[in-house]
């Protein structure tokens, strides 16, 4: 994940998608977020990221 002015372009299952995360604080590269219409709405950890797949 690279974040610049909110926005962070992340890999969702392989493609590449530029998201807003301006309602989420603290993000660093490798989090793992939840996405709802191109807006990340919950920071979740890395077993949860994989239950949802």
């Amino acid at each position: 994940m690279n974040i610049e002015d909110g926005m962070a372009v992340v890999d969702a299952t392989g493609a590449r998608r530029k998201i807003s995360v301006e309602l989420l604080d603290e993000l660093n590269p490798g989090d793992y977020v939840m996405i709802h219409a191109g807006i990340a709405i919950a920071k979740i950890d890395g077993e949860t990221a994989e239950e949802v797949k």
